[in-house]
């Protein structure tokens, strides 16, 4: 039968039906909780927040998608989400630690190769591996790390030996002796200051900073148990942040679009007040009251942020200007001065996707210089390079990484 002899109806079915034909991987077909699986949806929340929880609450309860609210349902079996006391979604500890170890894997996935992997000291003695170098013996240390091939060097040159009729004898003195040296670690207390104003929403900043904040969480506890980590969201105010929220922070939205802004705010009633501005000097002092009570031998704050402060705090109150005024930079570097004087060492890591925004460098250049710390000039898709490399290697150098 020809095309044409072929009836109406089915000449019509024919053109809305196409098919595909493609070779079979041995792969098994995506059930719903593969097309929409745990990762994604630790995605979607890390993305978007207490918003995506909310959304989340809304599949639970519609019955067009009975599939997916089953498979929710099952999460929360799983121990993966529970509900507070008003009925509200929550992330359980047990998915906050399987999100933190996600994010660990991807940033060393993506970690560039030859860093080294602890914050490291040389020193005499057991507690690491052996590196290069010998010390020479002082009372106390280990003699079981003697290095008996510089130590025989030191005696023989000296003429300690002796010909006998037994053979040869060799007279060791204690300045003969030397010692293998070690890579020994410090313990290391951390607070990392999270940018939180309207800009970091942009280019996807505050997300790739939520997934270093998180793989550092992950990482301490895995292989530096002896160290500290705590973080402080800073915006209009500031305030610490519990590890269970983390996944949950988002930067705050611009509320107000003046071409200038001059208020001054109690500091108890910050929180009604425009929340998209950046009181590094708020964050600033909340590190140092935090560091005061940890007990690492080295104490350091990283600060990611990719703008200069607008805010700071007079007294009893929080100045909001815009554009940033002098004031709000003297009162932030004389927060970090202080806080370097208190034995931190500072490290910031200056956000910068747009040409625009390198007129706010100049700060991070002032910032560093006083207090004789490390910059990192990066993008968003380099942060973790730069936070990960920082940590690890506790460089003192200043850097440039682009």
């Amino acid at each position: 039968m020809k095309s044409s002899d072929t009836p109406r109806a089915d000449r019509l079915q024919s053109a809305e039906m196409k098919y595909y034909y493609g070779e079979f991987d041995g792969e098994e077909f995506p059930t719903q909780d593969k097309l929409f699986g745990f990762d994604q949806l630790m995605n979607f929340i890390l993305q978007n927040g207490e918003r995506a929880l909310e959304a989340i609450e809304g599949l639970l309860d519609n019955p067009d998608n009975p599939e997916q609210a089953e498979w929710l349902d099952q999460l929360i079996k799983e121990g993966m989400l529970d509900k507070d006391g008003k009925g509200k979604l929550r992330l359980t500890p047990r998915a906050v630690g399987r999100m933190q170890r996600k994010a660990l894997s991807e940033v060393f996935t993506n970690l560039r190769q030859g860093q080294r992997e602890g914050h490291e000291k040389i020193t005499p003695g057991a507690g690491g591996e052996r590196v290069d170098g010998t010390k020479v013996y002082e009372y106390g240390d280990p003699v079981s790390e003697l290095d008996l091939h510089q130590t025989l060097h030191n005696a023989i040159a000296r003429g300690a030996v002796q010909k006998t009729d037994a053979g040869v004898k060799i007279g060791f003195a204690e300045r003969d002796f030397e010692l293998h040296l070690h890579e020994g670690t410090t313990s290391c207390s951390t607070v990392v200051l999270l940018d939180m104003s309207g800009s970091m929403m942009r280019y996807g900043r505050f997300l790739s900073a939520k997934k270093v904040a998180m793989a550092m969480q992950a990482m301490i506890r895995q292989r530096f148990p002896q160290d500290s980590i705590d973080f402080v969201g800073f915006y209009s105010g500031a305030k610490p942040i519990p590890e269970a929220q983390l996944p949950l922070m988002m930067p705050k939205p611009v509320t107000i679009y003046d071409y200038e802004v001059r208020l001054r705010v109690p500091i108890d009633k910050i929180d009604k007040a425009p929340q998209h501005f950046t009181n590094l000097h708020m964050g600033l002092q909340m590190a140092r009251r935090i560091l005061k009570r940890r007990g690492g031998e080295n104490k350091q704050i990283f600060i990611v942020t990719d703008g200069q402060p607008t805010p700071h705090v007079e007294n009893d109150y929080i100045y909001l200007l815009y554009p940033p005024d002098q004031r709000s930079t003297l009162a932030t570097l004389n927060e970090a001065v202080l806080a370097t004087r208190e034995g931190c060492r500072i490290a910031t890591f200056a956000l910068i996707e747009d040409y625009y925004g390198m007129d706010w460098v100049g700060f991070v250049d002032q910032l560093t210089k006083l207090t004789k710390g490390v910059a990192f000039y990066t993008s968003s898709g380099e942060l973790a390079n730069c936070v990960m490399e920082s940590y690890l290697s506790g460089r003192k150098k200043k850097s440039f990484i682009g």
